[in-house]
């Protein structure tokens, strides 16, 4: 059983100025391993619980890629949920810093039940959270996650499984779009346990006359031996 104040205490003691450093150079951070492998089995267990989700999707037949992703239904089981509850508080810091620096109008509240009200005003009230699950062969192409006009600036994943172990390839793909430049790409290895934090959708860069926008996808490379399965942190809330 997850201690969860435990947990939460955990999510506290990060560095998160050194993480936001991160998010500021290399446009997205890493966390130490967060997750005990028997939290992390513990988690990984809920997928086979049809009870608790809402929705799953087979990649295949929406041409996403290959493999299958479900959203947890509401009430989000109470591990999941606080994490996505203690991690918005520091993020929610950063996004209104990065709403600054690309002189946007929209500011974000500092506690998460307090966001949920403004998905929730704008129709968006079905959870996001998921899990993601990939076999032998399988990969996500790459996307954005948005579910509606209000949509959070960033966004985390947990890996539940051992890379090298369970599985092989299936890294953690970011491909930023760059204003008249070629595109610029990163592949991360992420360690059982540890979470990724990155944009939504846009993050600022320094340039010479302020901060500009790049936009940014995400995706999961070929999973080349083994299976794969990662918790996903959204934070704005669904229409449907």
């Amino acid at each position: 059983m997850i201690d969860l104040e435990d947990l939460r205490a955990r999510f506290h003691a990060l560095d998160w100025r050194e993480l936001e450093g991160q998010l500021d150079t290399c446009g997205y951070a890493t966390t130490p391993t967060l997750l005990s492998e028997s939290e992390c089995a513990e988690i990984g267990a809920l997928y086979a619980r049809d009870d608790l989700f809402r929705k799953t999707v087979n990649m295949a037949r929406q041409s996403y890629g290959l493999g299958e992703y479900r959203y947890f239904a509401e009430p989000v089981p109470e591990p999941v949920a606080r994490i996505r509850e203690t991690l918005y508080r520091p993020l929610a810091r950063i996004a209104n810093r990065w709403a600054e620096r690309l002189r946007v109008s929209e500011r974000y509240p500092l506690t998460f039940d307090a966001y949920r009200s403004v998905c929730e005003s704008n129709g968006q009230v079905h959870p996001t959270p998921l899990m993601l699950d990939y076999q032998r062969g399988g990969f996500n192409c790459l996307h954005q996650d948005v579910y509606g006009e209000r949509a959070f600036p960033l966004q985390a994943a947990a890996m539940l499984s051992r890379p090298g172990a369970e599985f092989q390839g299936g890294e953690f793909l970011l491909v930023e779009q760059r204003p008249r430049m070629q595109s610029r790409g990163e592949a991360v290895v992420l360690e059982q346990g540890a979470f990724i934090i990155f944009p939504n959708q846009i993050r600022p860069v320094a340039g010479s006359r302020g901060h500009y926008r790049v936009k940014v996808r995400h995706g999961v490379s070929r999973v080349r031996e083994g299976h794969r399965r990662t918790l996903g942190i959204i934070f704005h809330d669904a229409l449907k």
